[in-house]
């Protein structure tokens, strides 16, 4: 049997170059103290013998753990899951997250916490105490979770709060939601629609408000009423039915709808098939997330697309720069959505259908 090949240690790299632990640990984690034909010494060996630097020996170095922690709502995306609905919020959270932690010798981790539970304490307490990361990424509705914000506060550990602009610990990501929605509500003001209706998220969330304000501007802007034309879901695909059967019953509905997230949109498009009405002909759609299910529907939707592994990535930036003690603004950053039209918006007909 063949035996396996002993790894290479940091101990290895540190007895070919000469040096002791603490130096490889410094050369591994680019710190500045350490001269140049030193760190060139220690790289050859590194390169020599083929070392890969570890968890444990980036942690040597110092009180840095090298790892960041990524919460995000365990019920929601369990649900996402099992349904495979498919929100690919989570992938493109770790693209972002992963490939920028990588380029600085850190690691992500993703967590699952309930935020609504009353077990958050206990649960986070534990992951933190195990895992002792230098950084929190949180994602709604995390971000706006005074509990959370309070222990990150009082461990003294970095945080990204996603999706939220209310005072508290950390700093504040957002993709520009309020833009967004403006800029989507305009793009169906531009092919003629006069009434466009809107489907918003929960009030929990902070984005479902920007969402809501985003549309209002554009109508206001153009001279055209939002009133009547405003229902909440809750993100999910039942709450997206019934609020698009409250706007087709309306006696003067809305020829177009802007849903806050693609399960709503999805339930709209089936809204509009069983009633007869051929989107985007009697009905145009526009979708938030564009997730991969958004482009093989008939017919494909039209979406805001948020940039949410780039706002990973730039929390991930701004998590490690203050470990590193340099200058972090701390005011708030808008990492701006875009809007990928499809086949689901048209110019309305003078004359829809509604039942």
């Amino acid at each position: 049997m063949a035996r396996r090949r002993q790894a290479v240690t940091i101990k290895h790299v540190a007895a070919d170059a000469g040096v002791s632990l603490q130096t490889v640990s410094r050369v591994i984690n680019k710190e500045p103290n350490v001269r140049p034909e030193m760190a060139e010494r220690v790289q050859a060996s590194i390169d020599r013998l083929g070392y890969v630097p570890s968890i444990a020996a980036q942690r040597m170095g110092g009180s840095r753990s090298y790892l960041i922690l990524a919460l995000n709502d365990r019920e929601r995306t369990i649900a996402d899951w099992r349904e495979r609905q498919g929100t690919d919020w989570v992938d493109q959270m770790m693209l972002g997250g992963m490939v920028k932690c990588a380029e600085h010798g850190y690691r992500l981790i993703v967590e699952l916490v309930d935020t609504h539970s009353d077990h958050v304490e206990r649960e986070l307490s534990a992951a933190l105490a195990a895992l002792r990361p230098d950084g929190v990424i949180l994602t709604p509705p995390h971000s706006e979770n005074e509990t959370i914000l309070r222990m990150l506060a009082a461990q003294q550990i970095s945080a990204a709060r996603i999706g939220s602009l209310r005072p508290g610990h950390g700093f504040a990501l957002t993709m520009d939601d309020e833009r967004a929605a403006r800029i989507a509500t305009e793009h169906l003001l531009e092919l003629g629609h006069r009434r466009i209706g809107m489907i918003a998220g929960p009030a929990t969330y902070e984005l479902s408000q920007w969402r809501i304000e985003g549309w209002r501007q554009a109508m206001a802007a153009s001279g055209m009423t939002s009133d009547g034309l405003l229902v909440r879901g809750d993100f999910g695909y039942d709450s997206g039915l019934a609020a698009t059967e409250h706007l087709l019953d309306m006696p003067d509905a809305p020829t177009a709808i802007v849903a806050s997230n693609d399960r709503m949109a999805l339930a709209a498009l089936e809204v509009a098939r069983r009633r007869g009405l051929a989107v985007p002909d009697h009905l145009s759609v526009i979708s938030f997330d564009d997730t991969p299910i958004v482009r093989f529907t008939h017919p494909p939707l039209t979406a805001v697309v948020q940039p949410v592994a780039q706002v990973a990535a730039r929390a991930v930036e701004r998590i490690i720069d203050e470990q590193a003690g340099r200058k972090v603004d701390a005011s708030p950053e808008a990492i701006p959505a875009g809007l990928e039209i499809r086949a689901s918006t048209a110019p309305p007909r003078p004359a829809n259908p509604r039942r």
